[in-house]
């Protein structure tokens, strides 16, 4: 992925001046960066050797103590951007307090943030506990009990907890707001806000966040202090990684087409606009011989996390999922996904789309158009910055098995007709 990096900070660190964050870039290992020997080498095991942009750019100020402004896509690497500096910094923590604090939007994401947390955190000798709704809070107390050095939370739970006095953040020392736009969209600012001022000790803060303006930069002017703002932007609208494809197909025939795109696929992502929709398609799917499962808001907890535990392991072909409950999906190596009913915008086409083609990789986008939704997604096309044509094709058409080698015609630019001068 070809990138932009820029440091619109007007008060960059003293260590590390704005005009180095070209060289910055071009880190090529983690010791570079300052990181330990200990999370060198779990990252090795691994395979992870190779800091991404937004790592090489924030981890020098976090480690440095400054307040961190983070502007880059999902699927960025932006966990090992606050979660390596955090991993050193943080101390162990008394009983019944927290040093480090990640909030998150959603359970998806917590789990998921943890996971990574923890797996690296053995090496350093930090506990993380993970807190969010929809399960037994009992369970989570449990946990709390036994040491949080690091707790990745969403606001709501997180609250509860502090208020029946189970876990202290009053001296946390270090806060992350992980995917702080999509906090916004989902109305939990007032929550981060609330967290944020029952910190009453002075604490370092990193924020991340695809954009930084309107309501996320009056969360920077009141909590973060002198924060060095750090920006990486692929080129175009969209990840230039990702093949874009449009077909034109009957609605009756949808299942027996996303099946075939599935055949040579080993992880695919299907988007809908409902829950009842969402299980419809699922079913569908399942008669058609794939494995497809549905996640949405009205599955348990426990369910959720187990259909999202198959689809990571790679023991489920087809995740069917709603724009609400894929807001915290961050799976790597998804292949595919596909907007089985076109999305009412660009935003959330772009962030539907950007579930693949993560970190770097490649993947392969599809949208299923009906004949009657051709003038509603090429206007969205003109606004997602994608010029692809919508190419009409049945279930047999031995296109779809490989999308991506196939290379639609370039559209015919759009005729200008002269209008009449009326005399």
């Amino acid at each position: 992925m070809t990138t932009n990096t820029t440091d619109t900070s007007s008060n960059s660190s003293p260590d590390l001046p704005s005009d180095l964050d070209d060289d910055l870039t071009a880190v090529e290992t983690f010791a570079e960066l300052g990181i330990v020997p200990e999370l060198v080498e779990a990252l090795s095991a691994k395979g992870i050797t190779s800091p991404f942009p937004v790592q090489a750019l924030t981890i020098p100020d976090a480690l440095a103590g400054r307040d961190v402004c983070g502007k880059a896509k999902t699927g960025s690497g932006k966990t090992l951007a606050f979660g390596l500096p955090m991993l050193m910094k943080t101390q162990k923590a008394r009983q019944g307090e927290t040093e480090s604090l990640v909030l998150v939007p959603t359970r998806e994401l917590c789990l998921q943030v943890s996971s990574e947390l923890r797996s690296l955190g053995k090496s350093m000798d930090r506990r993380v506990v993970e807190i969010y709704g929809g399960v037994s809070i009992g369970a989570q107390i449990n946990e709390i009990s036994k040491g949080a050095d690091i707790v990745v939370a969403t606001p709501g739970r997180l609250i509860d907890l502090v208020d029946r006095k189970e876990i202290s953040i009053a001296n946390v020392s270090m806060v992350v707001l992980d995917e702080a736009d999509q906090m916004a969209d989902m109305g939990f600012l007032p929550q981060v806000d609330h967290v944020l001022r029952s910190i009453t000790v002075e604490h370092q803060t990193l924020l991340f966040s695809a954009t930084l303006d309107g309501v996320i930069e009056r969360i920077v002017k009141r909590h973060l202090g002198d924060p060095v703002y750090h920006e990486v932007e692929s080129d175009t609208i969209t990840v230039n990684t990702m093949d874009h494809r449009f077909i034109e197909a009957h609605q009756m025939d949808k299942p027996k087409v996303v099946a075939a795109i599935a055949e040579n696929a080993q992880r695919v992502l299907v988007f809908v606009h409902t829950k009842r929709g969402c299980d419809r398609v699922a079913s569908a799917l399942r008669d058609e011989g794939v494995q497809a499962q549905a996640i949405h808001g009205d599955l348990a907890q426990i369910q959720r996390e187990k259909v999202l535990s198959r689809f990571t392991n790679g023991t489920l072909d087809i995740l069917v999922a709603t724009n609400v409950a894929a807001r915290g999906l961050h799976v790597d190596g998804v292949d595919v996904v596909i907007h089985y009913d076109p999305p009412s915008d660009h935003k959330t086409y772009l962030h539907r789309s950007g579930r693949t083609a993560r970190a770097g990789e490649g993947g392969l986008v599809v949208t299923l158009v009906r004949y009657d939704e051709i003038p509603a997604v090429r206007a969205l096309q003109k606004e997602a910055g994608v010029r692809q044509p919508i190419v009409k094709m049945f279930s047999n058409d031995e296109r779809l098995r490989d999308l991506a080698a196939f290379q639609p015609p370039a559209e015919p630019p759009p005729i200008k007709r002269n209008r009449r001068r009326r005399r």
